[in-house]
């Protein structure tokens, strides 16, 4: 049994599922440090506090659609996960759920601000999220992982119409693949 930290760095590609766009076309930057508590050869906790940058964004196609207009929505959260990690060889699987706090958001509809206008359908202070991921073991104290992040509850404050449904709920969801490093220090 023992401890463990680091720190995190990698890039996110994020889309929101309900906002009528698709595809993980949003990037943004993960970065964080890490807490890991081992209890056996097999498996360990790991508790992390990273910046998460996530949203959405749509990039015009004026040669099919000369009435598309562009579209960017950017949420950047402080996120903390949890994750139950099993080691097998060189590889960890790791699952866990994680919530995150608004620290800041933007949104941009065809050029124009919504985000500082009153009646905007702005984010929800805090979100709930689950995590899959695995990492590779490439030395003693670095490793590289792939994981996917998804919300379970809505990410804005109303309903709209096009919203999609998760679970029980109907809204927008925040949907991220994030690709890692990790190292131990």
């Amino acid at each position: 049994q023992s401890f463990k930290g680091g720190v995190a760095f990698g890039l996110a590609a994020s889309q929101v599922a309900g906002d009528g766009y698709s595809g993980f076309n949003k990037a943004g930057i993960f970065a964080g440090g890490w807490v890991k508590f081992d209890y056996n050869e097999h498996s360990s906790l790991q508790m992390e506090m990273t910046y998460f940058q996530k949203g959405s964004r749509h990039n015009p196609n004026y040669e099919k659609n000369p009435a598309d207009f562009p579209y960017i929505f950017r949420v950047d959260y402080v996120e903390i996960p949890l994750l139950y990690q099993y080691k097998t060889g060189r590889f960890i699987i790791e699952t866990g759920p994680s919530m995150g706090v608004l620290m800041h958001y933007y949104e941009e509809s065809d050029q124009l601000i919504i985000s500082d206008k009153e009646n905007a359908n702005r984010p929800t202070r805090l979100t709930f999220q689950v995590n899959l991921g695995m990492q590779i073991i490439i030395t003693d104290r670095i490793s590289a992982g792939l994981r996917a992040n998804s919300s379970m509850i809505n990410i804005r404050r109303n309903n709209v119409t096009g919203d999609a449904k998760r679970l029980f709920w109907f809204g927008q969801f925040n949907d991220a693949l994030v690709i890692a490093a990790y190292y131990r220090l």
